[in-house]
C-alpha cells in the first residue's frame, strides 16, 4: 500500500477518500488550457473532447487513489443561444462513490467534464 495505508477490510469502505477538490482543479486546468483559445468546429472539437478525457483520466490516475475505478466523460458544444441538459444516473454507494464536475465557456463553445470515482471492493 502507498503512503503507509493499511488494506481496508472488505465492506469497510475506502482507506482514502476520492479527492473531489483535487480532481475539480485538474478539470479546470485541463479544460482551460485546452479550450481557452479554441473556436467551435465540429471535427476538431470531437477530437479535443477525446483528448481532454484521456488527459484528465491520466492526471486523475496519477493521484494514485487506491481501489477507485475512474470514469471520465467530456462534452464540447457550440455556444449559440441554445440550452443543453446533461444528466447521468448509476447505481453506487454514496458513502464511498462520488464525482467531480467542471463547466468551461469561452466566446465560441462550452465544455462539461465529469469524473466519477467508484470504489471497488
Amino acid at each position: 500500500m502507498e503512503g503507509g495505508e493499511s488494506p481496508a477490510e472488505p465492506g469497510s469502505g475506502p482507506a482514502r477518500r476520492f479527492p473531489v477538490a483535487a480532481v475539480e482543479e485538474i478539470l479546470r486546468d485541463v479544460l482551460g488550457s485546452a479550450l481557452r483559445e479554441q473556436r467551435y468546429e465540429p471535427g476538431p472539437c470531437l477530437e479535443a473532447a477525446k483528448d481532454i478525457a484521456e488527459v484528465i483520466k491520466a492526471r486523475v490516475k496519477a493521484l494514485a487513489v487506491p481501489r477507485y475505478k475512474i470514469v471520465v466523460v467530456a462534452h464540447i458544444g457550440q455556444l449559440g443561444g441554445q440550452s443543453m441538459q446533461i444528466s447521468s444516473r448509476c447505481l453506487w454507494d454514496p458513502k464511498s462513490d462520488t464525482f467531480s464536475s467542471c463547466v468551461f465557456k469561452n466566446t465560441s463553445l462550452f465544455a462539461v467534464a465529469n469524473v466519477y470515482g467508484v470504489y471497488f471492493e
